[in-house]
């Protein structure tokens, strides 16, 4: 094992030759990172409970009088951005769950990196928020440091056109939290990246649940 990757499973360096030992040091590794993970999520979620309720309200509004989502995010956060816009947009099959217009800045990879390579990577989502959203959208921002200045870049505009903006952000929230230009905030106070974007996907997947609980109590839905 390289010593890049060693801290993760550091019994592997010691040359380990008892098989059976081996694998259930590997079995403590695996249930120790799932009882680490599933108390974060436990304590992020009663942390963020009002939030969520509050966000949720709001998005279901902005949804029932025509509002679209935008998401985005960088590297792992990109592809939970994906996975975010996916569960809005294309919903399990319930009865009462309805689709909800929701897209990712980060899915069109011709649309990037042209904005990447023609203006900066700074600014690939600010622009396509000036191409395509209006005012009473909805921007939602993932990040495991709330710090990408493409993604602070992004909200400041989301803000100035008059979206409502949702960031998720670890450690303890970096810019999102402290610049002002989040609405709602939803903060996973970890140091581990993996940890954190785990309890930031069940964030999300709550988000969405009581979005579309307000859409179905007042009978609301994108016109």
């Amino acid at each position: 094992m390289s010593s890049d990757t060693g801290f993760l499973y550091p019994f592997l360096e010691a040359e380990e030759r008892d098989a059976d030992r081996l694998l259930a040091d590997l079995a403590e590794s695996a249930r120790a990172k799932a009882a680490e993970s599933a108390a974060l999520r436990r304590r992020t979620l009663a942390e963020c409970a009002g939030l969520i309720e509050t966000a949720a309200a709001e998005l279901a509004r902005r949804f029932a009088a025509g509002g679209r989502m935008y998401v985005f995010g960088n590297g792992g956060s990109a592809t939970d951005a994906a996975t975010l816009a996916a569960l809005f947009a294309r919903p399990p099959a319930a009865e009462g769950v309805r689709p909800l217009p929701a897209w990712s800045l980060a899915a069109d990879e011709a649309v990037v990196t042209a904005l990447g390579n023609d203006v900066g990577f700074d600014l690939i989502f600010s622009r396509q928020l000036i191409a395509r959203a209006r005012e009473g959208d909805i921007a939602v921002a993932l990040s495991t440091s709330g710090n990408s200045a493409d993604l602070t870049t992004a909200l400041a505009e989301a803000r100035r056109r008059g979206l409502y903006t949702i960031g998720f952000a670890g450690y303890d929230g970096g810019a999102f939290a402290a610049e002002g230009t989040v609405d709602a905030c939803f903060v996973v106070r970890s140091q581990s990246v993996h940890r954190i974007q785990e309890s930031q996907a069940l964030l999300g997947h709550r988000l969405w649940a009581a979005v579309q609980r307000h859409l179905a109590a007042h009978g609301g839905g994108p016109r």
